[in-house]
């Protein structure tokens, strides 16, 4: 048996996106494995429904003391003796101070460590002049002094080359599903809070921020509105500043009646929404790996996604359709793919194939399991 130590900035299931919930999967997987898992984090927005989907790990939280830069109270102690208890160390996400401590704890305390950057690396966004110092004082240092970068897709690799790492350090893990979070659902009760009855919708599940393109599948959707009569567009995920200018646009358009915010919605609501759903659209200017096609796909529901988002293999396997991130091409897809309901079950049925034969979370922990025992040099037989 192993001991693991993953470390997260947050766990919250809101604001953390698709990196909060693959460690939560590739933590309880791990354990299911037989290893014994530590997971530290902060309190930030943790949930006790969080709390409880993680059976047989060792949960440890911080406190947090800035939100805004998710600054933990710095129990070095704490941190220090589970380090010093690991024999692997998994750090998770770039630009975080969590990192930055258990970091110089590994290598005082000379521990292995493995590196996700989970999409992270590039400088953009809010915050560039922290970034750049971030990176000038240990950033850097972080990433090019793991046993092994995990990335989530190929793509990520020449923002890994960038920051000076050779391609034998890089390992591709990809993003994984609970077959037992994708049964079947009834949807009918979905369609009705939001009346919808019997009508098709796109549903476009995650936050609503630039890099997720929202406001590119709003503007598609208007421009094709005359030619998908009686088709809806619902918008489920956590507003990120976009919300309200997105909704004067789809007035302006005459979409008002047929467009949807709900909010974020928890897991169990998410289910019933992909499975109501016609077709799930990720319109990403910048993804790693969409953990939202893989959350359609076990739902059996076919996705329309753009050429950034680290899975064109979607269109090869007959899943959906891969368009370029722009709103015309957006369009082009919605127009292909509504027209034809019975080839979109074909579709649907093709990705859940696709997705449950290759992506299942004991698959992708049992790549962990194999990584980390080579890193540390354990036999087979150990």
């Amino acid at each position: 048996m192993m001991k693991i130590l993953n470390v997260v900035t947050h766990l919250d299931p809101v604001t953390g996106g698709g990196c909060a919930e693959r460690t939560r999967q590739m933590s309880r997987y791990l354990a299911k494995c037989g290893e014994r898992v530590t997971l530290l984090t902060t309190d930030l927005g943790l949930t006790e429904s969080y709390r409880q989907g993680l059976p047989g790990v060792d949960l440890v939280v911080l406190p947090t003391l800035i939100k805004r830069f998710y600054i933990p109270f710095p129990r070095l102690n704490t941190i220090k003796q589970i380090v010093a208890e690991a024999d692997m160390v998994h750090l998770i996400n770039h630009w975080n101070l969590l990192n930055a401590l258990v970091y110089v704890l590994v290598k005082r305390l000379k521990k292995p460590y493995v590196f996700c950057p989970a999409g992270a690396l590039p400088i953009s966004g809010r915050s560039m002049v922290l970034k750049v110092f971030y990176n000038f004082f240990i950033g850097r240092k972080i990433v090019q002094n793991a046993a092994a970068l995990i990335l989530v897709t190929a793509s990520e690799i020449p923002q890994c080359e960038r920051y000076g790492v050779g391609r034998d350090k890089i390992r591709v893990i990809p993003n994984g599903i609970d077959p037992d979070e994708a049964k079947e659902v009834e949807d009918t009760d979905f369609r009705e809070k939001i009346g919808l009855a019997s009508n098709p919708f796109i549903l476009f599940m995650g936050r609503l921020n630039h890099l997720k393109g929202p406001d590119l599948l709003l503007q598609a959707f208007c421009e094709a509105l005359d030619e998908l009569p009686g088709c809806h567009l619902v918008f489920a995920g956590p507003d990120e500043g976009l919300r309200a200018g997105m909704e004067e646009a789809a007035a302006r358009c005459g979409a008002g009646g047929r467009v949807h915010f709900l909010g974020y919605l928890d897991n169990p609501a998410k289910l019933h929404a992909y499975h109501a759903a016609d077709l799930v659209a990720i319109p990403s200017r910048q993804e790693a790996m969409s953990i939202v096609v893989l959350e359609a796909g076990g739902a059996g529901t076919p996705v329309l996604i753009t050429d950034q988002c680290g899975f064109n293999e979607v269109a090869a396997i007959n899943g959906g359709e891969v368009v370029p991130a722009s709103a015309a091409g957006l369009k082009a897809g919605l127009l292909r793919m509504l027209q034809d309901p019975q080839k979109l079950k074909t579709q649907g049925a093709s990705l859940k194939r696709y997705v449950l034969d290759h992506f299942r979370w004991d698959i992708i922990a049992g790549k962990y399991v194999e990584l980390y025992r080579e890193l540390l040099g354990i036999s087979e037989a150990a």
